[in-house]
């Protein structure tokens, strides 16, 4: 087991970063990886459900994707970024500003053309996010639909032409931050298919945080504190997730923010507990999963936990390996980029 960050390296051109969502979902590329025989296969991922098997349970992260990303003016005119990262209270949220220095503690903000939200600087925090207070008319849900824009990760610099590119086709409730984008690939009539094949499919929820963007900036990997989101395992999806497993069928997670929710609620005989709560688990190799089986995940940053958690669930020298091929193959990486299947 390797704790260097640098072991987690790789070299990715720029032209791979994925900068729009492939057309339709489905036809991304789908890199698919048979850890038994180490064969490698490429395929689309519509082409999944040849993969699929009756009996196994697909989990998702059904979690919903805000628009976080807002711009308020100060009286002087000012322009500041706001980007929501968590709610503290109903009104009341955690949040990035650019540029943070620009605006005083008890200063407000004004959003919209006719100012239908006011943010309130009231706290700074230590790690220097700021506490925002809102005060609005009608309902904030739909005022942030109608001013907010998705808060896409940093290496995209493409306007997103349509908000439901940046969320999964099954998102349903919660207010992350950033997509579970594994579950980018999914369209309805694929879903369909899948549970007509007999494929069981279950949600659970992450809140998926800033802190997926954030990098490692430790040289000892063990030394770094994950970012802690709130998960939830519902009743019905711990009752059918421990039945599968008892009966030896396959969990299949779509995504590493499933992944994170599912091992983070194990109780000491190796079933799932339904709860609420937070989680900060840290995966990486050395790891021995209790839940999953097998995983589709997108191709992630180089120096990520999210490279280390994939890394635990195969090998890392493959999967450094896996990486490099599928740059020769030239895949696109990231958030809007290609996918792989690994069972």
């Amino acid at each position: 087991m390797s704790t260097y960050l640098n072991d987690y390296d790789y070299y990715l051109p720029d032209e791979l970063i994925g900068q729009k969502p492939r057309e339709p979902r489905d036809s991304a590329k789908l890199m698919l990886i048979n850890r038994a025989n180490g064969n490698i296969e490429h395929k689309n991922f519509h082409n999944i459900l040849d993969y699929l098997k009756k009996g196994d349970v697909l989990v998702r992260n059904a979690t919903k994707v805000i628009p976080a990303r807002i711009y308020g003016h100060k009286e002087t005119g000012g322009v500041l970024e706001i980007l929501l990262i968590k709610r503290v209270e109903l009104d009341t949220w955690e949040c990035l500003l650019k540029p943070a220095k620009k605006l005083k503690l008890n200063q407000k903000l004004y959003i919209g053309e006719n100012k239908e939200l006011v943010a309130e600087l009231i706290e700074v925090k230590d790690d220097g996010n700021r506490i925002l207070k809102f005060s609005y008319k009608g309902n904030f849900e739909s005022i942030l639909d109608k001013l907010g824009s998705m808060p896409l990760p940093p290496y995209i610099t493409k306007k997103l032409e349509n908000k439901d590119r940046y969320q999964t086709v099954y998102a349903s409730r919660g207010e992350s931050v950033a997509a579970p984008t594994a579950g980018l690939h999914f369209t309805e009539e694929l879903l369909r298919k899948i549970s007509e094949k007999g494929v069981e499919i279950v949600d659970v929820f992450l809140e998926v945080g800033l802190g997926t963007f954030r990098p490692v900036q430790v040289e000892n990997v063990l030394e770094h504190k994950m970012h802690e989101e709130f998960f939830e395992i519902p009743e019905v999806a711990a009752q059918l997730i421990n039945k599968a497993k008892k009966e030896g069928r396959r969990v299949i997670s779509v995504g590493t923010t499933a992944t994170r929710a599912l091992e983070s609620s194990v109780n000491e005989n190796g079933e799932l507990i339904a709860q609420k709560k937070n989680t900060g688990i840290f995966i990486y190799p050395g790891y021995k999963f209790k839940i999953v089986d097998a995983l589709i995940t997108n191709f992630h940053l180089p120096k990520s936990t999210l490279l280390m958690l994939v890394s635990a669930f195969y090998n890392r020298e493959k999967m450094l390996d896996i990486y490099n091929l599928a740059v020769e193959e030239q895949y696109h990486f990231f958030s809007f980029g290609d996918s792989m299947f690994i069972y």
